[in-house]
């Protein structure tokens, strides 16, 4: 026999019609370490240790002090400071810039009709910022409660 033909020529041995009847556990072992870590870590998540009870939600109404500033903007973009009209945005500036210096400050209540576009009271929101008002809230009616 030449030195080629032994350099691809299997190796002659006794048991090489046996098959491999041993299992490789590696992988196996591997998914098991993984499940554990993803079970370790989301179990304390899933359950609940400490029981509390969750504060019952209610929706009370506005209360309405005398030294709130109501502004109402119709449909037409008309502005009311209270129940009086006020001619522009510059003249409801003026008012505002007198009511922002009070101690403590009002509170700005704009109420605004459904069908009022957007870019009035937008008007009237940045001429209340440009007078240094603090705190402005909208008005709304309360809705159907949902069960």
């Amino acid at each position: 026999m030449s030195s080629f033909e032994g350099m691809f020529a299997p190796p002659a041995s006794e048991g090489d019609d046996k098959a491999m009847s041993e299992i490789n556990t590696t992988p196996l072992v591997d998914v098991m370490l993984v499940l554990l870590i993803v079970f370790m870590i989301t179990i304390p998540v899933i359950t609940h240790t400490v029981p509390v009870e969750l504060p019952k939600v209610r929706n009370e109404a506005t209360k309405t002090a005398p030294e709130n500033i109501n502004i109402s903007v119709n449909k037409d973009g008309q502005i009311y400071w209270n129940q009086s009209l006020v001619p522009d945005t510059a003249a409801l500036l003026e008012r505002l810039k007198g009511a922002a210096v009070i101690k403590p400050q009002p509170e700005v209540h704009v109420r605004a009709d459904q069908a009022t576009r957007y870019e009035y009271v937008g008007r009237v929101i940045l001429t209340a910022q440009r007078a240094g008002i603090q705190k402005v809230g909208f008005i709304t009616e309360p809705g159907a409660q949902s069960r």
